[in-house]
């Protein structure tokens, strides 16, 4: 196991030198570069003081210089300081994560919460009345894109009923509640249907008709069994959101002004801000192969065929 575990952080080595070098590229095929967009408020600004800031902050070297020169100071530690702000990159960055990792702890536990209940309701009741409602809420829910649902949530329990205050990330523990259910409604129909679906596919297998055939009660089955069953596909589903909630969900969190790592992502590209951009690269790459790995563990643990299948 720990062979497996050091096998997969060694295989992200090059991995994050090939994203962070495409993303590095892509930037510099841009039209115009920080420099420019630091000065395009400022009014006329001469090319020569354009040039010495350009100088200042390295751009004017060669593409694989530059380049160089950030992958180094990335595996000293040293990530640069921002384009626009002129603070640590490290610092900007450790501040916007704890609202990201609020955001995300918060969508995934009514996630969790919603979606497990309502798929289980759904497969017990296969193709009747509470199955059709529960599918038709979770289709609609799944079709609608973020950005549409955080509107209409603002529009509805903001402005015409002032339930919740409309953006921001105050000490106020209502302001997290648009965002996490704008994210909720998309997560918790896609989970609903999955776990619909792994239900189903269980309730049919020969142990449950066993376990019904010998009098054991539907609740025992479904909540002991069958529900243990469907944890793998669970457990797949939160790696993955997790991951991209982690990375911060740009749209929602601009939405509702969310001072999170995705807001601050999109200021970062609007602005040319490039070690920002790409300390958010690498901590994508990074968070989305611990979340793998943390999910291939946990098989291990739930699923006796993953153990066994890897011992022999």
């Amino acid at each position: 196991m720990k062979n497996y575990v050091v096998s997969r952080f060694v295989q992200l080595i090059p991995i994050l030198i090939g994203i962070t070098f495409l993303t590095f590229g892509l930037m510099r095929f841009a039209a115009d570069d920080a420099v420019d967009v630091l000065y395009e408020r400022s009014g006329s600004v001469s090319e020569e003081i354009k040039a010495e800031k350009r100088a200042e902050l390295g751009l004017d070297r060669p593409f694989l210089v530059q380049y160089g020169r950030w992958l180094s100071g990335v595996v000293t530690g040293d990530m640069g300081r921002s384009y626009i702000s002129g603070k640590l990159v490290f610092e900007t960055f450790a501040d916007k994560l704890p609202a990201t990792v609020e955001l995300m702890l918060v969508s995934i536990l009514l996630t969790i919460f919603v979606a497990t209940p309502l798929g289980i309701l759904a497969a017990s009741y296969q193709n009747r009345w509470p199955d059709a409602v529960i599918r038709t809420f979770s289709f609609i829910g799944n079709s609608l894109p973020n950005f549409f649902v955080g509107l209409l949530l603002i529009y509805f329990l903001a402005l015409q009923l002032g339930l919740l205050p409309i953006m921001g990330s105050s000490d106020d523990w209502r302001s997290v509640v648009l965002p996490a259910l704008t994210l909720t409604i998309a997560m918790g129909a896609k989970y609903t249907r999955q776990i619909r679906a792994v239900v189903l596919e269980e309730l049919d297998k020969p142990y449950v008709m066993g376990a019904r055939s010998r009098g054991v009660r539907e609740h025992i089955i479904l909540f002991k069994s069958v529900l243990r069953s469907a944890l793998i596909m669970i457990i797949t589903l939160l790696a993955l959101s997790m991951g991209s909630l982690l990375g911060g969900t740009a749209i929602v969190e601009t939405i509702f002004m969310w001072d999170g790592v995705g807001k601050m992502a999109v200021d970062a590209i609007l602005t040319r801000d490039y070690p920002l951009i790409q300390a958010y690269v690498v901590w994508m790459s990074v968070i989305y192969v611990v979340m793998n790995l943390l999910a291939d563990l946990a098989y291990h643990y739930l699923d006796p065929r993953v153990r066994y299948g890897g011992e022999s």
